[in-house]
């Protein structure tokens, strides 16, 4: 005769299964927004590199004409290239004499609900973002 032993369980339980989603959406919960921002200021900073770019062609070209151009190249504004999240051009009110370059961001995409908008940069070097030129948005969205 054998004595009634009692049978191994294998396996988890329903309260063990649910703790581990649990734990895994909230890892989620903190991880998504952080990677979403992570991606958001690299392509704010190829925007921003964009800018420059832009800003000193105008200056070599006004180095060599003695007035600033007033349209850019197509090159340089990004229109045409559908992996810039960004497209660049002038600001309303530019002249040969002075010029204010912005960063729009392509709406609708992922870039469009950044909370640094628009990038702009003046002939003078007087950088902004979403439409301020002061403050520490400006600071935020040009230095990081």
């Amino acid at each position: 005769m054998t004595p009634n032993t009692p049978l191994l369980q294998r396996g988890f339980t329903l309260i063990e299964v649910m703790i581990v989603v649990a734990i895994i959406a909230i890892l989620a919960a903190i991880a998504l927004p952080s990677y979403n921002e992570y991606i958001q200021r690299g392509h704010r900073a190829d925007a921003r590199a964009g800018l420059l770019q832009a800003q000193q062609w105008l200056e070599r070209a006004a180095t060599a004409t003695g007035t600033y151009p007033t349209t850019l190249p197509a090159a340089l504004t990004w229109s045409g290239d559908t992996s810039k999240r960004y497209v660049i051009s002038f600001q309303a009110g530019n002249s040969n004499a002075a010029f204010t370059l912005q960063a729009v961001p392509n709406n609708p995409g992922p870039q469009a609900t950044d909370k640094c908008g628009t990038l702009t940069i003046s002939n003078t070097g007087l950088r902004g973002a979403n439409g301020v030129t002061t403050g520490t948005i400006v600071t935020d969205c040009w230095g990081k």
